[in-house]
């Protein structure tokens, strides 16, 4: 993990759980999410909405009953991202508690995410991964962000 970088791990554990542990220099934090809702699926479109050049995107991972909301601000190429432990998934984001927070360029968070589910596909496999998740692997949308991504960096190359 380079100086400024930031480091996403998803261990699936038992049936339909799965362990997010966010981490940089300065901080960790951990989540969990349940197969309840689509978050893997939904973590990587927010991120396709980021790349894409939206400003603001969010993902709500569900622990039943406590929440884990993650929200997104970009501007230019900097992303500020924020997560949020709520007692329940309909609180607002004011009752929420903040236990992760830090700023990214969109390259470096982007990066981080790919790698995650890159590595998530390499340790459990696909079928490995509907097992113990309970749905498929999140392979379009995994690919769909890695396309995007690719051209984002061509575009800044040039």
């Amino acid at each position: 993990m380079s100086g400024s970088g930031i480091r996403i791990t998803w261990t699936l554990g038992a049936h339909g759980w799965a362990d997010i542990t966010l981490e940089d220099h300065q901080a960790k934090a951990e989540l969990t999410a349940s197969y309840i809702t689509s978050a893997p699926e939904d973590f990587l479109t927010a991120m396709v909405r980021l790349v894409a050049g939206e400003r603001e995107a969010r993902v709500q991972f569900e622990a039943e009953p406590t929440a884990y909301r993650w929200i997104f601000y970009r501007e230019g190429e900097d992303v500020w991202s924020r997560v949020l432990e709520l007692r329940d998934g309909n609180d607002h984001d004011n009752r929420g508690t903040e236990i992760w927070s830090c700023q990214l360029g969109i390259d470096q968070l982007s990066r981080a995410v790919i790698r995650c589910f890159d590595e998530v596909a390499q340790t459990f496999g696909e079928s490995g991964y509907r097992g113990k998740w309970g749905e498929h692997f999140p392979r379009t949308e995994l690919e769909a962000l890695s396309r995007l991504w690719r051209t984002h960096q061509h575009l800044c190359d040039t």
